[in-house]
């Protein structure tokens, strides 16, 4: 698959949680590099529909836990 050139950089602060929940996921999913598996996980967001709009007031939160069946 062809991959187009990346010109743009993104900087983000994340917290110690975020950074463990990114970090876990690549090693689970054998990502070669944290912006690999930043960029995987963004993808998937923006590609799936089954997830609720956030939050639009106020400053941004997130709660990492994961469900398990």
């Amino acid at each position: 698959m062809p991959t187009s050139k990346r010109t743009e950089k993104l900087q983000i602060m994340l917290d110690d949680e975020e950074l463990k929940f990114i970090d876990d996921w690549r090693f689970d999913h054998r990502m070669p590099t944290r912006a690999a598996a930043i960029r995987e996980l963004i993808r998937r967001g923006l590609v799936a529909e089954d997830v609720d709009d956030p939050e639009t007031e106020g400053k941004s939160t997130t709660d990492f836990r994961i469900e398990t069946e």
